[in-house]
């Protein structure tokens, strides 16, 4: 039923924007929608990129932008990008994976050697080619138009500093709701629990989790820090995330105007990136005043050979891509 009632909104308010009257009859505004709140760099990035919009084409196009799931979670965005009630979009590789398999290797733990590296990677031919696959597939119903950064994912708890592999045994955390997380956290000895982030919370005050992993920005905004005060910076996961545009909407465009969505659009990579890095710094200063044992993992290896299994079960599908990746300098 939400679903619906999300699609129907946002049908009603593509209604709105077509039927808004001659004197309007050239002005077109793009829709677009992200989980995450105004002043997130994510968020920004898009809003960047309508002011762009705006100023190249003296106001005939431009965006507003839907933070907070107004318009649904991840899932409803793409429902509503396929059907062109909903123009942008910013996702997670999870959603889009379902369709374009290739892009679930950036799932998998340790597939990058750090962040920069994934930036090397997706700023490359690499990462072209998965946007294309997504723009290629009939299925997708989307354009591929640039990677976002989400940092490097890494654990914390409430319990005591991880410096090794065996400090996790026993220890029970959060995972994404994704069989590779769930396992990934399983093979370096701790139990991984599938939940809901709105879940997280009460479940660490509860004791259903003793910690759960994710990047600084998202271990403070989420209100974590006072709870799990034991930081350390596995980087097991690190996801980027992509920024998509309905197909159905841009087929419907002019060449001048698409060129423009394709061009501005992979603009925003970099521009994410800046306010990913600023708002990445602010968040780290915040948890170290805050008190938060922060550890420093200097050796990764004994990590990365512990989720071995992982890579037997899932990885050997990617195998020419991770080549590929690997050898991304």
């Amino acid at each position: 039923m939400t679903n619906r009632r999300t699609i129907l909104t946002a049908g009603l308010i593509a209604a709105a924007v077509t039927l808004a009257g001659p004197a309007l009859a050239q002005k077109t505004v793009l829709k677009a929608a992200d989980v995450h709140p105004l002043g997130y760099p994510t968020v920004e990035a898009v809003v960047q990129m309508g002011k762009k919009l705006e100023q190249a084409t003296n106001g005939r196009l431009s965006i507003q932008m839907y933070p907070s799931m107004q318009l649904g979670g991840e899932k409803e965005m793409i429902e509503q990008a396929q059907i062109g009630a909903l123009q942008i979009a910013r996702v997670s590789v999870g959603p889009v994976g379902s369709v374009v398999d290739n892009l679930n290797v950036f799932n998998l733990p340790f597939v990058f050697r750090n962040t920069a590296h994934m930036r090397a990677v997706i700023d490359g031919p690499i990462g072209e080619r998965l946007l294309k696959e997504i723009t290629d597939n009939p299925k997708s119903g989307l354009i591929g138009l640039a990677w976002m950064d989400s940092g490097a994912r890494s654990f914390y708890n409430k319990s005591k500093d991880i410096k090794t592999v065996e400090d996790l045994k026993g220890l029970k955390f959060r995972m994404m709701g994704n069989p590779i997380f769930v396992d990934t956290a399983n093979a370096l000895g701790a139990n991984g629990v599938a939940m809901g982030m709105d879940q997280v919370m009460n479940a660490l005050q509860t004791g259903v989790v003793d910690g759960a992993e994710n990047n600084p920005p998202s271990y403070d905004s989420f209100g974590h820090v006072p709870v799990a005060k034991h930081y350390s910076l596995t980087e097991h996961l690190i996801i980027p995330e992509i920024l998509v545009f309905s197909k159905r909407a841009f087929d419907g465009m002019s060449k001048e105007d698409q060129a423009l969505i394709m061009k501005f659009g992979k603009e925003t990579q970099l521009e994410q990136r800046k306010l990913w890095d600023e708002r990445t710094k602010a968040a780290m200063d915040k948890i170290k005043a805050a008190g938060v044992n922060v550890i420093t993992i200097t050796d990764k290896k004994p990590f990365q050979d512990a989720v071995k299994p992982v890579w037997d079960k899932y990885g050997a599908k990617y195998a020419d891509l991770v080549k590929q990746i690997q050898d991304t300098k």
